[in-house]
Formats: C-alpha cells, sequence, structure tokens
C-alpha cells in the first residue's frame, strides 16, 4: 500500500519554534498533526532559536516567497569574550579576548551595521557551496570561503547591556543572518563575541504572540489545530489587493491575463481577489493582471 496523500487544506499556521528542534521538524509534524497533503515554511530559523515559524499548508505554499522577501525581527543577546565555530554557543571556541565593550562602544558600532550591508554567512549555514549545504562541509573539516552578499538591515537597537554581553534587537530583510552580526559586531568592537540567545519575534505579518506552542501540535485534537489556521490571504498583506471580474478571474484561474478593477503600478505584484476568495498572485498591466501563480481553491 501507498502512502495515503492527505488532505487539502490551505492556510497558515503560525509556530512558536522552541530551541532544539529544526524547522524542517516542525513543518513535518505540523503537516502530519493536520494530515495536510503539502507544507513548507517562510523563512528557516537554527535549531537552537526560538520564535515565529509561519507554516505555509496547501495553496498557500505558493505564498512563500512573499513572505520570506518580508522583514522579520530577531530579538538577540550577543556574548563577548569568544568567537566560535558556529558564531553560536554550540560552537568550539576558536578565539577568546578579555576585552569588553561599553554601551557607549557599542552604540558607536551599530550604524555601521544597518541599511544595506554586506554579510559573509556562518560557516555553519545553509548556503550552498558548490552544490553542497555549507553546514555538512563545515561538520566534515572542509575550510571555505564564503562569499559576501547583501543584506537590507532596517533597523539594529542596542535593548540592554549586561556584564560580559547585550541584547539587541534587528530588523532585517531576506537571507539575514544574527550569528554574522553577533560575530562581526564582536570583532569590530575588538572584543570577540557570538550569539547566546535568538527569538524571531515577528516575520512580515505573523507575531511569535499568535505563534502555537510547537508542544501542542502534538497534543491537541487536528479540529482545535484547524481553528488556529490563519487564512492564505494573511501572507499576502504586503501586496494590494485588486478585484477580478467575472469574466476576468475566469480568464486568470485559466492561466491567461484577466480584467481587475482597482490599480496598481504598471509591472507591479499584486493580488487578486473574487468573491470566491484569492485567485492569483501576477503583474499588474494597465486594468489586466498577468497571473504568476494561481490560486485552486
Amino acid at each position: 500500500m501507498g502512502r495515503k496523500k492527505g488532505r487539502d487544506i490551505n492556510g497558515w499556521l503560525i509556530v512558536d519554534k522552541p530551541a532544539g528542534v529544526t524547522s524542517t521538524a516542525v513543518v513535518a509534524k505540523v503537516r502530519w498533526a493536520l494530515d495536510a497533503k503539502k507544507a513548507g515554511h517562510a523563512g528557516t530559523l537554527d535549531p537552537d532559536a526560538t520564535g515565529v515559524l509561519a507554516v505555509a499548508l496547501g495553496e498557500a505554499t505558493k505564498t512563500v516567497p512573499i513572505v520570506t522577501d518580508a522583514l522579520k525581527c530577531y530579538d538577540f543577546t550577543v556574548t563577548w569574550g569568544a568567537e566560535t565555530t558556529t558564531d553560536d554557543a554550540s560552537g568550539e571556541v576558536l578565539r577568546r579576548s578579555d576585552l569588553r565593550p561599553d554601551r557607549a562602544a557599542i552604540e558607536a558600532a551599530l550604524p555601521a551595521f544597518t541599511g544595506e550591508i554586506m554579510q559573509v554567512p556562518p560557516a555553519f549555514s545553509a548556503v550552498k557551496v558548490e552544490g553542497e549545504r555549507a553546514y555538512d562541509l563545515a561538520r566534515e573539516g572542509v575550510e571555505m570561503e564564503l562569499a559576501a552578499r547583501p543584506l537590507w538591515v532596517e533597523s539594529l537597537t542596542l535593548l540592554e547591556v549586561a556584564e560580559g554581553s547585550a541584547r539587541l534587537e534587528m530588523v532585517c530583510g531576506k537571507g539575514g543572518y544574527v550569528r554574522s552580526i553577533a560575530r562581526d559586531l564582536g570583532r569590530a568592537l575588538g572584543c570577540l563575541g557570538h550569539v547566546a540567545h535568538l527569538r524571531r519575534t515577528w516575520s512580515g505579518p505573523f507575531d511569535a504572540a499568535e505563534g502555537v506552542d510547537f508542544a501542542r501540535v502534538d497534543r491537541e485534537a487536528q479540529d482545535w489545530l484547524e481553528t488556529q489556521l490563519k487564512p492564505l490571504e494573511t501572507g499576502l498583506t504586503d501586496l494590494p489587493m485588486l478585484r477580478a471580474t467575472p469574466e476576468g478571474a475566469v480568464r486568470i484561474r485559466n492561466g491567461n491575463p484577466g480584467q481587475v478593477t482597482g490599480g496598481a503600478e504598471w509591472g507591479e505584484l499584486v493580488w487578486v481577489s473574487d468573491p470566491a476568495g484569492p485567485v492569483c498572485i501576477g503583474r499588474y498591466q494597465g486594468g489586466m493582471v498577468q497571473p504568476e501563480r494561481v490560486f485552486n481553491l
């Protein structure tokens, strides 16, 4: 007997991920608990990190790139005095320093880490190097030079200073590594540093305060979990919403450009709805939308 395919279930389940579990494991557990045919997530969290993990189900997986591209907020603590192989507390110490920065020094260093910056990912990261994951190569002891990549940092704010550590908040765009910020900030201050604690407090339209405790995914009945689902369109709040005409909706659902009401910039990415619900994500072309992803609801 083949594995049954699961149910057609569409929407988002926001999970408050605990430390010690991978993002992939969270998605697998949610998919199993809801008996969903299809599931994915918007933005990986490190195993030791906690906070918002937005799990997309069914047709909502077509909106994952929109949420992945949105701004995200991280609350994290940097421990000064040591740089590690993983740039967090789980790694082996590579170098130590007796220097400890004061509040003024930390605040003076932060502007260099805001705006459009170039960031080298941690060696233990999911970045691909010649087709292989960097963390697999790092575990094998392979030395590699990871290329710096651009990152938009909306803000980097010092929240607290303690003896030997500092708590900060960063709002950034897609592809940001908090561990790299901690490493590079420690180097800039001459004291070295690594992440001791990391929590994603919000991601695009989703907030940790509304997240389901991961333990409840195991415990609760399927019916209760379904009451926690957010509609597919929750992941589209950053895009303009237009309405399809009845004829336009038929054309769009068949993959053709269709007529819409409402306006946007020419070529702008929008989402289209009609009385039956979301129709597509597509490009606005002067009264028409060219669909890029059609929802089969």
